[in-house]
């Protein structure tokens, strides 16, 4: 376990580090926009979720491998911005569902699974995520405590913790400004297909970032 001061150290600069927007930020205000507050919220937490495998494979030593390898890191870069654009797409496909009569009978409302499904699959995926990890908590690890993988483990889930509040905090934001544009059919379509090309330019920037950012 880290020290008291390791651990408020470590707390204050991870909410440094969150609280500036980046991909996380972008794709929970993008499911908001889409999907409204439930839809960004388990979104939220499916994204969370998606990293502790991540942190899991870092303190184990596996993260630091994957890190150093180009290929790899490529592959899983790729996988993940594909499949943003794919959910981007399906958003802007159905910006009209449930709103002006254009709901098809027989249509339900995403399941809360399939929506923490999602975003953890987005969570996994984030390259970005392994980079901090690998970068980052090692600098807060107290060599000499011993337990090492324990100690990273405890950091990872203390900044894990710290995001999923403040991408919630996101969440509702964005979910609140959707209640405006739905008192508008047009304006709720709109700020949907919105959500979707946000998802979509997401993909573009882990894709343009380069092979190791």
């Amino acid at each position: 376990m880290p020290p008291i001061g390791t651990l408020l150290a470590f707390s204050l600069a991870s909410l440094i580090l969150i609280a500036i927007p980046g991909p996380s930020v972008l794709f929970v205000v993008g499911r908001s926009l889409a999907l409204g507050r439930r839809g960004g919220l388990l979104s939220v937490l499916g994204n969370e979720l998606g990293a502790v495998p991540l942190l899991t494979a870092v303190a184990l030593g596996v993260g630091s491998l994957v890190a150093e390898s180009v290929p790899v890191f490529t592959v899983i870069k790729i996988a993940g911005a594909a499949y943003l654009v794919w959910l981007g797409i399906q958003a802007i496909r159905h910006r009209r569902q449930g709103i002006d009569g254009a709901e098809q009978v027989g249509q339900a409302p995403v399941r809360s699974f399939t929506l923490v499904r999602q975003g953890f699959i987005v969570g996994v995926t984030n390259p970005k995520t392994i980079v901090f990890f690998v970068a980052v908590l090692p600098q807060f690890v107290n060599l000499k405590a011993g337990v090492v993988p324990v100690q990273m483990m405890v950091l990872g889930l203390v900044f894990l913790l710290i995001a999923c509040i403040c991408d919630s905090v996101w969440a509702l934001a964005a979910s609140t400004a959707r209640g405006w544009f739905s008192r508008s059919p047009k304006r709720l379509a709109a700020i949907r297909a919105t959500g979707g090309g946000m998802m979509i330019g997401l993909a573009g920037v882990l894709v343009a970032t380069g092979s190791k950012s």
